[in-house]
């Protein structure tokens, strides 16, 4: 599904990523873990296209296609999906207003009509149960006045919505209470099947106590210095990732 290879990437002229190997298939998920600085959260920007960071080196393909040769809103299209370690606020537009427009958009690049609105308002309910949230979760501002588990817990409402076949988890975990995060990792659960994968990106474990990942990477330095499975979890437990 997703080929990265040697990847460098920098951002004010400084190199951040100095060459990332990555590789996930379908029904696979990966958590990328590090301290803070090693560049986990440029991987996820650089993959979904922030023009703040230059891409110096390498390649990344993305379901056959040249991923970096696409726009931003052209990899969304094609089902790559970012939730973003700090969600931006949307004054003057509701939540489901402006899903209501990021799928037309997508039905529309791949030449298909528009959800009606009898489709389209069952799947949001559908998707806020899942996600234990209120009906009027759905009216308010995007962001506006959110907690930081309201926003947490948005940005998995809109991946429900979207129904990507990758999704790029940037520190969901962050900010978020036992039972938020137990309710978050509940709705990424439930909305991963053999048919998708998904980028974990945290420095914490718990999270993953929830969502099991796959494979284990973990990045220092703008580099993946150490690849595994749950093993690793252990060992940064006991001794941290100074040890790798």
């Amino acid at each position: 599904m997703l080929k990265v290879e040697g990847l460098t990437a920098s951002a004010g002229g400084k190199e951040i990523l100095r060459g990332i190997d990555l590789e996930i298939r379908r029904g696979e998920i990966h958590a990328v873990m590090g301290p803070n600085g090693a560049g986990k959260s440029t991987l996820s920007a650089v993959l979904a296209g922030k023009p703040d960071y230059e891409v110096t080196g390498g390649s990344v393909t993305f379901l056959g296609r040249d991923l970096l040769a696409m726009k931003p809103e052209e990899r969304s299209w094609a089902g790559l999906f970012l939730s973003f370690q700090y969600p931006v606020e949307i004054p003057g537009v509701s939540m489901q207003n402006f899903l209501k427009t990021a799928l037309a958009a997508r039905e529309k690049a791949a030449g298909r009509p528009p959800l009606d609105a009898g489709a389209f308002l069952k799947r949001m309910k559908e998707k806020m149960a899942l996600l234990q949230m209120r009906p009027e979760f759905a009216r308010r501002q995007v962001n506006v006045g959110f907690s930081g588990g309201e926003k947490k817990r948005g940005e998995i409402f809109q991946m429900a919505m979207l129904e990507p076949v990758l999704s790029i988890l940037d520190e969901t975990d962050s900010g978020l209470d036992v039972d938020a995060l137990k309710i978050v990792a509940d709705g990424v659960n439930a909305l991963h099947t053999p048919e998708k994968a998904a980028i974990v990106i945290t420095h914490y474990q718990k999270l993953l106590e929830y969502v099991k990942p796959d494979i284990v990477h973990v990045l220092k330095a703008g580099r993946i210095v150490k690849t595994g499975g749950e093993e690793i979890l252990e060992r940064i437990e006991k001794d941290g990732f100074e040890q790798f």
